[in-house]
């Protein structure tokens, strides 16, 4: 088994590696200037995404859509992940996750662009679309498209689900000494009660959960930076500063400095938004909208809720506590962090773990289920239900190295694919684009 893992990290280490990540990047830059910009109109997007009214063919609304799709990407990674960032790469990772958040913005936006373009909405009315449709039905390449729906089927189980139940298990062990049988159970039950129902009872349920537990999580950041506010400006001015002149994270000033706070905070910035990774447009496919540009728009606000506003928040409290040089990794940096204010920083911690994990076990459900839809017909629906139920049982008490492992390298791969419909598609993109603003300009 160690021989498993160790060929796994490498294999890991090398999709998730350097090529990867600046096609990524360079597909948000790419795209930001191929839309003039496209991120100029957030704040309208956010207004238009607070609306439940039915506009087009769809199965939910577009904040149903949004906040599903936020329910899948809000994790772990909006904690300890960004913790993992600046461990590595110093203050300056914030900065730099934080313009992968900007830029990224306008990948979500085209990826969810298309999803919705090239749905298929059946005589019932259920919706189908995502990175799959788009390259069977634009592309005419089937093949990669089979390949896109067999990694999120993998990537689903792995890190939407099991890494996810044992992640939380693990936390309510350490800080309250419960079994992890007892925390099973109690979120297969959770679980199945939502996820039975199908997306419109997931995205009822995301519609109260996530807004109450995005804004209860950053009012709690707010709070303990208030409570060290006199710390607060050099902190800023260490992360923006940082991320160009590379300090450290162990202290001192070193030539691959900058590097390494753009190396981590780039890649934790694009694996907690996952933009470009084609999981999100599954979900925006769904939406009830009469044209694809506006949920477009209203999707792309999930990667500025994500990574701008609740990874940036996480960062500048782990940093502003000090604890960022001490040499701790990962959830441990995190929970140091955190604790530095007593009772209070714990309670936000905890609850934004707690929450978190559960909505991204809902939100990634669907995306499997969809995928597992396009592979094999709804045949398998009831029975994937089921078994994704069954399976947060056993991530809650299994130990699960490998499984994470080789989902990590399946959702790494589900950039490939999705990328590729995103260069070559642009042009559609593009056009569709200007098309809705003049029609809009001269209405």
């Amino acid at each position: 088994m160690s021989g498993l893992e160790q060929l796994l990290d490498t294999i890991s280490g090398y999709v998730w590696g350097v090529p990867l990540l600046a096609v990524l990047f360079g597909t948000h830059l790419f795209l930001t200037f191929r839309l003039g910009f496209i991120q100029k109109h957030t704040f309208s997007a956010i207004r238009m995404s607070l609306t439940r009214t039915r506009e087009g063919e769809g199965e939910i609304s577009h904040f149903g859509a949004l906040v599903t799709a936020l329910a899948a990407t809000i994790g772990t990674g909006n904690i300890v992940g960004v913790a993992t960032a600046v461990a590595a790469g110093g203050p300056g990772a914030v900065l730099w996750m934080w313009l992968t958040g900007v830029f990224g913005m306008a990948t979500k936006y085209s990826e969810a662009l298309l999803s919705v373009k090239y749905r298929i909405v059946g005589a019932d009315g259920s919706v189908a679309g995502g990175p799959m449709y788009v390259l069977e039905k634009a592309m005419n390449m089937k093949w990669l498209a089979v390949l896109f729906a067999v990694f999120t089927a993998v990537a689903a189980f792995g890190i939407g689900n099991m890494v996810q139940a044992n992640s939380i298990a693990a936390m309510v062990e350490s800080n309250f000494n419960i079994s992890p049988w007892i925390t099973g159970i109690v979120l297969t039950v959770f679980t199945a009660v939502v996820i039975i129902g199908g997306i419109k009872s997931i995205a009822k349920v995301c519609e109260y959960l996530v807004p109450f537990m995005a804004l209860l999580y950053v009012t709690g950041c707010v709070v303990l930076l208030f409570l060290r506010q006199e710390t607060l400006p050099e902190t800023l001015q260490l992360i923006f500063s940082s991320a160009f002149t590379g300090q450290a994270a162990l202290g001192g000033f070193a030539g691959a400095g900058v590097r390494e706070a753009m190396r981590f905070g780039i890649a934790r910035g694009l694996f907690s938004n996952e933009s470009g990774l084609g999981s999100a447009p599954i979900v925006a496919a769904a939406a009830q909208t009469s044209h694809p540009v506006r949920q477009a728009l209203i999707s792309a606000t999930g990667t500025f809720w994500d990574t701008v506003v609740v990874c940036a928040a996480t960062g500048i409290v782990i940093v502003n506590s000090g604890m960022w040089h001490s040499g701790l990794k990962g959830a441990e940096l995190t929970n140091a962090a955190f604790n530095e204010v007593p009772y209070i920083g714990n309670a936000v911690l905890t609850f934004g773990l707690l929450t978190f994990v559960f909505s991204t076990i809902l939100g990634w459900s669907y995306y499997g289920e969809k995928a597992m839809e396009y592979l094999f017909g709804k045949r398998l629906v009831v029975p994937y239900r089921w078994a994704w139920v069954a399976a947060v049982m056993v991530g809650s008490v299994a130990s699960l190295q490998v499984v994470w492992t080789f989902a990590d390298i399946a959702n790494a791969l589900m950039a490939l694919p999705n990328l590729v419909s995103l260069l070559v598609l642009s042009p559609v993109v593009a056009s569709e684009t200007k098309a809705y603003f003049q029609q809009k300009a001269e209405s």
